[in-house]
């Protein structure tokens, strides 16, 4: 069974994160923080470093684009848990492409290994990441010529949905793409979560 938590703001959801995932003191979580290398803009990885030390776990760091092909398959294969985090998710397609990260991850994820996607980490789960050009500049990822993505889910998550500075960008997604595609969108203090069925979960502090 699949399961899958994708959020727009990781830090802001992350107790809904320990209701879905329970206890993860002493867990081993595979860490990516690829999508960010090439964000000016990358507080957000910080902070969900930060929130699962806190908790205890270990994180393994996993930067696809400087790690080789044994290493990846290593990392994934002994921990628990598979992050990835924001940035650009057209630079993280690319490189999730170009390692072979991308089938191995699928396995993984197929198998049951718990998969967290934040923003660009959630977007990547989608059929096809075209959609995210309103959001994210496809130029950052010079070596990628195919946006079909990991495919994990039958919808498409547009993060950071009424929140700044996306406000803009997020409708103009929904504007041109809600009558072909079947968005979901989700604000900061949301998430969903993919297990048996897909739903949305909703933090306190909002709404």
């Amino acid at each position: 069974m699949k399961t899958l938590f994708l959020a727009s703001s990781f830090a802001d959801v992350f107790d809904l994160f320990l209701d879905v995932a329970g206890n993860i003191q002493n867990k081993r979580i595979t860490f990516i923080p690829t999508a960010s290398n090439v964000e000016d803009v990358t507080f957000y990885v910080d902070d969900a470093r930060n929130a699962f030390l806190n908790q205890g776990a270990h994180l393994d760091e996993l930067d696809l684009s400087t790690a080789n092909l044994a290493e990846i398959r290593d990392k994934l294969a002994k921990n628990e848990m598979i992050y990835v985090s924001g940035g650009n998710t057209f630079f993280l397609l690319q490189e999730l492409t170009r390692t072979g990260a991308a089938p191995l991850i699928q396995q993984h994820i197929q198998a049951g290994k718990m998969y967290i996607g934040e923003s660009a980490g959630a977007m990547i789960t989608a059929p096809n990441i075209e959609y995210a050009k309103y959001m994210d500049n496809p130029d950052k990822a010079p070596m990628l010529s195919d946006f079909t993505a990991l495919n994990l889910v039958d919808f498409y998550v547009v993060p950071h949905y009424t929140d700044f500075p996306f406000i803009e960008a997020t409708q103009k997604i929904i504007d041109t793409y809600s009558t072909t595609l079947p968005l979901q969108p989700i604000d900061n203090q949301q998430a969903i979560l993919v297990n048996n069925e897909t739903r949305i979960i909703r933090g306190n502090l909002k709404g």
